[in-house]
């Protein structure tokens, strides 16, 4: 066999492990969602049995066991699913398109735009409903757009996004703690509760909306990955291919930023789902690529196991889905920081 054989059939089975390796990663990550989505559907005040909850789905579930599975435990179920997936997909693109681990929305300022208009809309209008989502979702925009076109002057430069962003994190904060600091304290702390991120409002109606924004956008992000895997190979090789990567990369971040602005509009700020989605991801999957599968299924594992936790498993104590995603995020955060050879370039 000669040398260029012996390389081909070297590649090919590089290639083959991988692809082995994704299989079983996804397939591991889709058992323990149904695990735990048969845990959170089962546990509770009210104990059922995986066929009482099987049977109450299908439409044969009495009188309390329909109420309590179709209209307590699966809405709330469902939107955390929903609102996962749409967070670490846009982590996953956000921190691919600037190449830098520490832009994710979350970090750097996106998720507090979306946060300070709800808030406003909630302590200064009197807003509620419908009515706060559309506000949270317009404020992600606004911010977002405001950190592309003063990172963008002599070409997008993922350091000095993250950069700018984060400094637009801190005087979106400081708006916030300010609105708070002036509001009456019930209507502060309904919009404290809102802040840290909840599945407790979950409703069939806001559940459909989600959908149906992740059902538009979803696809959208799936048509432009190919293009987007060109630009990791450089904005030269990638116009050398016929890539417009300005205009590829501006999709891709307003689509990002319209998952991240659904998904807060829905159900809060979650913290660091978006953030460390996608790099364990990643890691469990081997792959430098964008594992996006990988990152979606991730991030309904930390959702869904967090909100078990805050329910259940803190005693009389039932807290935001939230606080626990920020328990498990921060320290990863410290770690990044920290961490020889990582100074939060990507590199």
């Amino acid at each position: 066999m000669s040398a260029v054989e012996t390389s081909v059939a070297a590649v090919r089975h590089s290639r083959a492990r991988r692809s082995r390796r994704y299989v079983v990663v996804v397939s591991v990550l889709a058992a323990v969602v149904l695990v735990i989505a048969a845990v959170s559907l089962c546990v509770g005040a009210y104990s059922l049995s995986v066929p009482d909850v099987i049977r109450t789905l299908l439409g044969g579930g009495e009188g309390r066991e329909s109420f309590v599975v179709l209209q307590l435990r699966a809405p709330r179920l469902v939107l955390g699913m929903l609102a996962a997936v749409c967070f670490a997909v846009a982590g996953a693109l956000f921190q691919t398109l600037l190449r830098n681990p520490l832009a994710s929305p979350d970090i750097i300022g996106v998720s507090g735009g979306a946060s300070f208009a709800a808030v406003f809309a909630i302590l200064v209008l009197g807003l509620g409903g419908l009515a706060v989502s559309l506000f949270a979702f317009a404020g992600a925009l606004v911010v977002a757009a405001a950190i592309y076109l003063l990172a963008a002057r002599g070409g997008l430069n993922g350091y000095r996004f993250v950069l700018i962003g984060i400094g637009m994190a801190f005087i979106v904060n400081a708006s916030l703690n300010f609105m708070i600091t002036r509001a009456e304290v019930r209507d502060a702390q309904e919009a404290l509760v809102w802040l840290v991120g909840s599945l407790g409002s979950a409703r069939w109606p806001e559940i459909a909306l989600l959908a149906l924004c992740a059902a538009v956008l979803l696809p959208l992000v799936a048509a432009t990955v190919p293009r987007l895997r060109m630009l990791q190979l450089g904005d030269e090789t990638a116009v050398g291919l016929g890539v417009n990567a300005e205009r590829v990369r501006l999709v891709l971040l307003i689509l990002a930023v319209a998952l991240v602005a659904v998904a807060t509009a829905a159900v809060g700020p979650i913290a660091f789902v978006a953030f460390v989605s996608a790099p364990i991801a990643r890691r469990i999957v081997a792959t430098g690529g964008l594992a996006l599968l990988p990152s979606a299924l991730v991030g309904i594992v930390i959702v869904t196991l967090s909100d078990l936790v805050a329910q259940h498993l803190l005693g009389s104590v039932t807290v935001p889905v939230g606080v626990i995603t920020g328990v498990i995020g921060a320290p990863y955060l410290l770690w990044l920081l920290a961490a020889p050879g990582r100074n939060g370039r990507g590199d």
